[in-house]
């Protein structure tokens, strides 16, 4: 806890405990229409493009729009290998959620493919997956903190800045830190 008794929750949910088994791959010879063909029966914005069983790119619904129909080219005449994003960014099923989100935003990726010791693909985390999580997680702490109410628990999550504080106060219909009850007084 800090000086303030606040703490931020952190997770360690690994990713093998959340990833999309088996996502959607392309051979690096296939064409564009068939890699679109493939992505539309699996229903997915994109496949992870495979050289020799490994992962070398990823082809994204983006990359067909902003490269081929964008310009006018035949998708049947492009090869998946000319438009795929590289390098492909990976991330090993042993890492956790929060190293996975970190990952996403400094690569700006929205897609990272989970690849085991040998490098061979497994699985995949999208942005949505991991919104999803923390929306399950924001759900949990709601319950908690109704059920902890009821006990007289002082705690819970600021309704204004999101925090577990251990000193919430009733602030105009809100229940609110002493950090935001502070902001509230001056502003």
């Amino acid at each position: 806890m800090k000086s303030s008794d606040t703490m931020h929750l952190e997770t360690r949910v690994p990713l093998k405990e959340m990833m999309r088994h088996n996502p959607t791959t392309i051979d690096y010879n296939t064409t564009v229409a068939e890699a679109a063909s493939t992505m539309c029966r699996a229903d997915v914005g994109s496949c992870i493009v495979l050289e020799n069983g490994l992962p070398i790119g990823i082809a994204t619904e983006q990359d067909i729009n902003c490269k081929v129909v964008a310009h006018d080219r035949r998708p049947s005449e492009v090869q998946i290998s000319e438009i795929m994003s590289t390098p492909l960014i990976t991330i090993s099923a042993e890492r956790t959620v929060s190293e996975a989100a970190q990952m996403m935003v400094r690569h700006r990726v929205r897609r990272l493919p989970v690849v085991d010791e040998n490098y061979r693909v497994i699985g995949i985390v999208t942005v949505r997956d991991l919104l999803t999580v923390a929306n399950e997680i924001n759900e949990i702490m709601t319950d908690l903190v109704l059920i902890n109410r009821d006990d007289g628990y002082e705690g819970g999550v600021c309704e204004r800045c999101g925090i577990v504080a251990s000193d919430l106060v009733r602030t105009d219909s809100q229940l609110l830190c002493t950090h935001c009850r502070v902001e509230e007084h001056l502003g």
